[in-house]
């Protein structure tokens, strides 16, 4: 693979580094403090001005949808390796996403759409979510079951006449709290006695339909992630168009494999960001700050910390391009073992970097007056979404098995889990 970005990329970079500078940083305190306006008025669930107001600046900049491979609904798409360092750049402000319209899960529902459904849904809800005029949320984990497994997903998909009748109770459905989310892709059981990955479907569900209830909001760490949330959501005989199924019944590990590749690495790329970001946080302080006659960047162990630092996000960094490559050339299937161990690997990197800052920054690492807390909160997070860190090196061990016994991986005595 080339090590070098294509000069389209390199372009790319300096223009986005440029966006950053003019619109994003100069708004970071901005937006939180909406976020806090917002919520000292009664109401946390309020889009933010700053980031209505930013959008229309980066379509006008050319920044706009750059996750979706090149398609006629994306004609400004990219490849996973083109898009891996600009995706990595919006990870320092991990808001910033939805300004340039690149924000989970809006980013793996889109692909989902775009891969997946009928052209009458491509229609009806892919395009608004290509305009940034409307959000969605991904309803597949529940609190009943251990969902790192996905066939203990058992949310009723129910056929009835034209229609499907949906039961079940899901939560973590995140950017549900949003009041733009007009849309939901739901994972459910179609058919209980089908063989065990062919029980399980998608299928489109608008976010208004009769009989969804958004029960309470999660919180992570603390922080309630307004206006974006994580919501449990029950949805009682909830009907909708049968059309609205994606590929048909059983198909929906199929379509969880196509989707959750690339947003397993969306998170990657912008983890290796936010560890960027707080390495210079810890640069900077250690230079400012003086304790014991010399000043902390003197010290040993902080010198240590930001070598060894420095190594991991350059590891973590080569090892998400060559995912993001192998994804491009030989599909998400073949690259499965990189993808599996990228997803490892960058949040747990990311969060001992950022751990290494708030340890320089001494209590205030933990407060508000930076955003390190709320970095390392969102980065340990991840070490369960999209699949907890034991599933994908469950996965990692079963194909490095595989090649010295002859078999498939899928041949191997052991759990059949899947990380979503």
């Amino acid at each position: 693979m080339q090590f070098e970005y294509t000069p389209k990329v390199k372009e790319m970079q300096a223009r986005l580094l440029a966006f950053f500078d003019k619109h994003i940083y100069p708004n970071e305190k901005r937006f939180y403090a909406e976020i806090q306006a917002n919520r000292q008025a009664g109401n946390a669930w309020v889009p933010t001005k700053v980031i209505e107001e930013l959008k229309p600046l980066a379509r006008e900049a050319g920044l706009w949808n750059l996750f979706l491979p090149h398609s006629k609904r994306a004609p400004e798409g990219l490849s996973n390796l083109e898009y891996a360092p600009l995706c990595e750049i919006m990870g320092r402000v991990p808001w910033s996403a939805e300004v340039f319209n690149c924000a989970a899960p809006d980013t793996g529902n889109m692909e989902t759409l775009e891969r997946y459904a009928s052209e009458a849904l491509k229609d009806k809800w892919l395009e608004p979510l290509l305009r940034g005029e409307i959000r969605s949320a991904f309803l597949m984990t529940e609190p009943a079951v251990a969902s790192s497994d996905a066939t203990n997903i058992c949310c009723s998909i129910r056929r009835d006449g034209d229609d499907y009748v949906i039961n079940g109770t899901k939560w973590w459905s995140s950017g549900a709290g949003d009041p733009r989310c007009q849309v939901y892709i739901v994972m459910g059981k179609t058919d209980p006695e089908a063989g065990r990955h062919e029980q399980q479907s998608m299928i489109v569900v608008p976010a208004d339909t009769p009989g969804i209830t958004i029960k309470r909001f999660l919180p992570v760490f603390g922080y309630d992630d307004a206006p974006h949330g994580h919501m449990e959501i029950e949805l009682k005989d909830v009907r909708v168009p049968a059309a609205n199924i994606l590929l048909g019944e059983g198909r929906g590990f199929e379509i969880a494999q196509g989707r959750l590749g690339p947003g397993r690495i969306h998170h990657c790329m912008r983890s290796i960001g936010v560890a960027e970001r707080a390495l210079e946080l810890l640069c900077k302080r250690a230079l400012s700050r003086v304790a014991f006659g010399k000043p902390v960047a003197a010290q040993g162990v902080t010198r240590e910390r930001i070598a060894e630092a420095r190594c991991e996000i350059e590891m973590a960094r080569l090892l998400t391009l060559k995912a993001a490559y192998m994804m491009d050339t030989a599909g998400n299937k073949v690259a499965k073992a990189e993808i599996a161990m990228i997803k490892v690997v960058a949040p747990n990197m990311a969060l001992k970097v950022i751990d290494w800052a708030i340890q320089v920054h001494g209590a205030a690492g933990v407060s508000d007056d930076f955003p390190l807390a709320t970095w390392w909160a969102h980065q340990r997070t991840l070490r369960l979404a999209d699949g907890p860190d034991e599933v994908h090196r469950n996965a990692i061990a079963k194909l490095e098995l595989a090649k010295h016994m002859g078999l498939n991986s899928d041949e191997i005595n052991m759990p059949v889990t899947r990380g979503f």
